[in-house]
């Protein structure tokens, strides 16, 4: 299948006005924002678009409008790993109706599941799935995290490759290793700060969520990369640092990372900052430190001008 999983794929958030409805004009505007800006793909329904908070019917109408407005001009990847096979293969076949291009498994979450029965889990699901799928290694949510064997295996049984968002560098380095010799299978890091090394070692790119807010830095962060840029890539990075410093620590909650994604691009007016239950926004002192924080990177890195034109919006 010819099927591009090279470059930064944003795992977008789901713009929500409250848990049962869709932020529709704000999903619009998130998608044309980072089409406009180069990014080589869109993942919905990860761990940063909140799908394990989100309902089926809400689940559904989310792919089926982001599918809608994206139109085919990049790839698309949904998330489906589920609690259940059926569940799993529901949403499959709702994301081949609406137009995706592949669906992104993770182990089951809930109960920790082995590496053998994982294995013997996909044997049962990939003769069931309607388009190519990717790994998804997210120890931290689903308990187990995956083997080489394991993913070599998934790979035998038509894996077509993996996002590892583990955090583990040499696990990551196994990975870029163990299929260095196969171009047909993609090694996406899901941690922002690793993208250089993953391009520079044969990794295909990043499915990294600080795309959704800067989408352009990670993109000329991956091409300068590319390019052997090393002053561009060391600049770029440095912003990636100061992202993390500035956005991402702002709560001290376990799902801070969702919550500052959020509140950031409603700051920039891009779409709401409503947060899914059992989670919550931040609170009034926490957005006004995002809009300070957001002004601050703006006016202190040039290479953000796509998003200072923004500043007007931000009060």
């Amino acid at each position: 299948m010819n099927l591009s999983l090279r470059g930064i794929i944003p795992p977008i958030i789901t713009p929500l006005i409250n848990d049962e409805e869709l932020d529709e004009n704000g999903l619009a505007r998130l998608i044309e924002y980072l089409i406009n800006r180069g990014v080589h793909g869109i993942f919905l329904l990860g761990t940063t678009g909140e799908a394990t908070s989100l309902s089926y019917p809400l689940r559904k109408k989310f792919v089926e409008k982001a599918c809608a407005v994206i139109n085919k001009r990049v790839p698309v990847m949904v998330g489906v790993t589920d609690t259940s096979g059926s569940g799993l293969v529901e949403m499959a076949n709702i994301s081949k109706n609406a137009g995706a291009d592949a669906l992104v498994i993770s182990s089951p979450y809930y109960l920790p599941i082995s590496q053998n029965e994982f294995v013997d889990f996909l044997k049962n699901m990939v003769p069931k799935l309607p388009l190519p799928f990717l790994l998804y290694n997210m120890p931290s949510c689903t308990k187990m995290h995956m083997s080489l064997e394991t993913v070599r295996k998934a790979k035998e049984l038509g894996a077509i490759g993996i996002k590892d968002s583990s955090g583990d560098l040499a696990y990551f380095y196994s990975l870029l290793d163990e299929f260095k010799d196969s171009p047909d299978f993609a090694v996406i890091c899901g941690t922002e700060l690793f993208l250089p090394e993953s391009v520079t070692y044969g990794g295909s790119g990043g499915i990294t969520g600080g795309a959704n807010v800067f989408p352009k830095v990670f993109v000329e962060l991956y091409q300068a990369t590319l390019d052997g840029d090393k002053n561009k890539v060391a600049r770029l990075r440095d912003i990636v640092i100061q992202i993390e410093k500035k956005i991402y620590n702002i709560s001290t909650d376990s799902s801070r990372y969702i919550e500052s994604i959020k509140c950031a691009l409603s700051t920039l007016g891009i779409c709401s900052g409503y947060v899914a239950q059992p989670f919550s926004g931040f609170e009034e002192a926490q957005k006004q430190q995002m809009k300070k924080n957001i002004k601050e990177l703006l006016e202190a890195y040039p290479e953000l001008s796509e998003e200072i034109s923004m500043l007007n919006s931000i009060t």
